[in-house]
């Protein structure tokens, strides 16, 4: 009879997997080999009962037999428990496989996952740049059509030369463009002729329309503030300019000119003298020393000098700039007498006050003579001339002045001065002399007639020369007077919505309220006066 030899517990717990299954095989062999064996035994034993016909004998055989049966269903069950244990093992060796499956299917979605991502991230990149590119074409786009349109102007307002010689001269752009004057009347349309005609011997350059259309573009966004807008503007074209011309192209020149105009009133002075001066050598370089936009960008920095108080520095620059347009325009063309004005103001920040009569007396008798003694201009000077008396103290010359400007103003609106028709300042020391008798008229405006009709005379100029008066008659102790100018100063700039120069006014106070003895003194409180122009540049120092 075979035996079966089982392995120890420790050892199978060491035994892997494969190890148990070889030896579940192995084991399923023996119990076989023993089951057939015992089957064997059992059926001889049984042929063994048949034989025996004694019953002690064949107890004992059949005693035999069920022990046999016994052990052989021990077999049996030993054989099923083994089965199942091959059956649980191709069971986990199919999930074992199926678990692979899993993980190389888990692999490959996360690399194609992985992909996908890489993917996604390459078309954000992509579409982030076709983006970028959409909106740099849409800027370029917009610009194209700037410029386009401003090519169609150019087209549009060239004129021919028979129109050109029938133009009248204009002030738009001021010192920025030298050709183009203020609105003189057709008395002067030879005169303009002929300094054109001297202005293209020095040069023949003439500011194309385009320009002009972007510096009024510009100056309209800078008086609006919106300087993000004014700087990009005119650095495009600045960068056009020189991509399509070069560098040293006076069209580039008049583009540093607008740029520096507005870096100037943005308190940027280092930036703005720097594009002044490059404008100033490629002038001086593409035009000649002695061109009339050499003069304006002279002007132009005398100006810049004078705004931050260096009037040492501004006076020769001015000085050449005026030498200048006397040489190309002559003498008494309207050009010189705003040079003259710049020159004067420089001189009276130093307190060259006979040089400053002198300058202001010559610009003053070339306006009157040019452009009459209507124009906006006279008026100006006359009134810086007086703010130069009332430096010096000359107190009955400036009065002289602010009252000539008052009338000629009154004259323009309501005609001749009678005994019906009296300018303001008339008005005013009558109530001063009504006062001193102990007679004051309290008459509303509305009823006084003449006196309503005169303080309706209103622009800039004039408010200020009422409020300079005032402060003069306030000084003389004529406070009735001086509040009737006041009080129509107000009234007027209500009516008008015009601005009135508040700080021009305030120093001439400042000034009156200085004593003869401190007249040295007083020239520091009025250190900054406007200068005069007439352009939309706003030129101040």
């Amino acid at each position: 009879m075979s035996t079966m030899v089982y392995p120890r517990e420790e050892k199978l717990e060491k035994l892997s997997q494969e190890e148990i299954i070889s030896n579940t095989k192995l084991v399923i062999q023996g119990l076989e080999a023993l089951k057939n064996e015992h089957n064997s035994i059992l059926h001889s034993l049984l042929e063994t009962i048949k034989c025996l016909k004694k019953d002690e004998e064949a107890n004992l055989v059949h005693e035999k037999s069920n022990l046999l049966r016994k052990s052989v269903e021990m077999i049996e069950l030993g054989l099923g428990e083994a089965q199942v244990m091959m059956a649980l093992s191709n069971h986990l060796n199919a999930v074992e496989s199926e678990k692979q499956k899993l993980r190389a299917q888990v692999r490959r979605l996360c690399q194609e996952n992985q992909w996908l991502r890489d993917e996604l991230a390459n078309t954000q990149q992509k579409l982030q740049k076709s983006e970028q590119s959409v909106a740099q074409l849409e800027e370029e786009k917009k610009h194209l059509e700037f410029m386009n349109q401003l090519k169609k102007y150019d087209e549009d307002v060239s004129p021919t030369q028979e129109e050109k010689d029938r133009e009248t001269p204009k002030d738009s752009l001021d010192d920025l463009f030298p050709n183009d004057e203020e609105e003189h009347g057709q008395g002067m349309q030879h005169q303009h002729n002929s300094a054109a005609v001297a202005a293209a011997q020095q040069g023949g350059y003439e500011i194309p329309a385009r320009l002009r259309t972007l510096h009024n573009l510009v100056i309209q966004y800078a008086s609006q503030g919106r300087y993000e807008v004014a700087v990009p503007l005119c650095k495009q074209a600045l960068e056009d300019l020189e991509k399509t011309s070069g560098h040293d192209h006076p069209d580039v020149a008049t583009m540093l000119n607008i740029l520096a105009l507005v870096y100037r009133d943005q308190n940027k002075y280092k930036e703005a003298a720097h594009l002044l001066n490059d404008a100033l050598s490629i002038r001086e370089k593409t035009l000649g020393k002695d061109h009339p936009a050499v003069a304006a960008t002279l002007n132009n920095l005398a100006v810049l000098y004078g705004k931050r108080g260096k009037y040492k520095e501004a006076e020769p620059l001015c000085k050449r700039a005026l030498e200048i347009r006397e040489k190309v325009l002559g003498k008494d063309h309207p050009d010189v007498a705003k040079q003259l004005n710049n020159l004067a103001l420089l001189c009276q920040n130093q307190g060259k006050y006979e040089e400053v009569e002198y300058y202001y007396c010559r610009a003053l008798e070339i306006y009157e003579s040019r452009l009459g003694p209507d124009d906006a201009n006279v008026a100006k000077t006359k009134n810086n001339l007086a703010s130069c008396f009332l430096k010096q103290g000359k107190y009955k010359e400036a009065e002289i002045l602010y009252k000539e400007i008052l009338t000629r103003a009154h004259e323009k609106e309501f005609g001749s001065v009678d005994a019906e028709n009296k300018p303001i300042w008339m008005h005013a020391e009558e109530r001063e002399e009504m006062s001193k008798g102990k007679h004051r008229d309290n008459t509303p405006y509305g009823e006084y007639g003449g006196w309503y009709k005169a303080c309706k005379v209103n622009s800039p100029t004039v408010n200020t020369t009422l409020r300079n008066l005032g402060a003069l008659y306030r000084r003389q102790g004529k406070l009735e007077a001086a509040d009737t100018l006041e009080e129509c100063a107000v009234r007027s700039r209500k009516q008008s919505n015009t601005g009135i120069d508040p700080i021009h006014q305030t120093r001439v106070v400042e000034i009156l309220k200085d004593t003869d003895g401190d007249r040295r003194r007083s020239r520091d409180s009025l250190s900054s006066v406007k200068y005069e122009s007439g352009s939309e540049t706003g030129e101040e120092a």
